[in-house]
C-alpha cells in the first residue's frame, strides 16, 4: 500500500478518516479554546475550512495524507493529523501537522491515532523510517513524541521561517523498523492502563 493512499483507520478508541471538507464544523468546534502558542500552526475556528482546502491541495500534489480524528465514546471529530513529507520511493513519512482539541488532549486519543498512524506506516505501508518534527520551543509536543518512543535524532538550526519572521529550529525524531515492535508494545500498554 502507499503512504499516499486514503484509507480509514480504526481501534477502539478513534477512527480516522480521510479528511474531507464535511469535517469543517465539527473540527472548528473541537478548534474553540486551544491556546494558539506562537510556536504553533493550529488552525483558528474561523480557520479550519482554510485549513482543510489547504491540507487536501497538499494531497492532491502527492505529499500529504490528512485525516480527521473521531473519537468513538462519543462519535466526534476532535482533530486531525496526517502522513506529510511523504517521500514514497524511499519508503520514508513524517506523521504531523497534528492538533487535537482542549476536551480531547491528555486522554487516550493521541495514543490511540499515533499507534494506528505508526501501525499503518511499517505494516501497510512497508515505511523504513517515521519521523516526528516539532518547534523547539514546543515542549509540550517534544515530551508527547518521546513517550510514544521515539528518539530524538538532532536540531535543525534556522530551519525555517515562522509567519511573523521568526527563525525556527526544528526537533527532528524518528522511529526505525526494527523499533517498532517495542513501540508498539508501548503504546498497547498505555492504552491498556487508560
Amino acid at each position: 500500500m502507499r503512504l499516499t493512499q486514503s484509507t480509514v483507520l480504526e481501534n477502539e478508541v478513534v477512527r480516522l478518516e480521510p479528511l474531507h471538507i464535511d469535517h469543517g464544523p465539527e473540527l472548528a468546534e473541537a478548534a474553540v479554546r486551544l491556546e494558539h502558542a506562537w510556536y504553533t500552526s493550529v488552525p483558528s475556528p474561523d480557520g479550519v475550512d482554510a485549513d482543510i482546502v489547504q491540507r487536501l491541495a497538499w494531497r492532491d500534489e502527492g505529499h500529504m495524507n490528512p485525516w480527521a480524528i473521531r473519537r468513538l465514546r462519543d462519535d466526534r471529530i476532535v482533530g486531525e493529523t496526517t502522513f506529510c513529507n511523504i517521500d514514497q520511493a524511499n519508503r520514508h513519512v513524517e506523521i504531523g501537522h497534528t492538533w487535537i482539541g482542549v476536551d480531547a488532549q491528555r486522554t487516550a486519543v493521541n495514543t490511540a491515532a499515533k499507534l494506528l498512524l505508526l501501525a499503518h506506516a511499517f505494516d501497510a505501508c512497508d515505511a523504513i523510517a517515521v519521523e516526528f518534527r516539532t518547534h523547539w520551543h514546543n515542549r509540550q509536543s517534544r515530551a508527547a513524541i518521546a513517550r510514544l518512543g521515539a528518539k530524538q535524532d538532532g536540531v535543525l538550526r534556522n530551519h525555517r521561517l515562522g509567519p511573523d519572521g521568526t527563525l525556527r529550529d526544528t526537533v527532528v525524531f524518528s522511529i526505525l523498523p526494527a523499533e517498532w515492535p517495542a513501540v508498539r508494545l508501548g503504546l498497547q500498554e498505555r492504552l491498556r492502563r487508560g
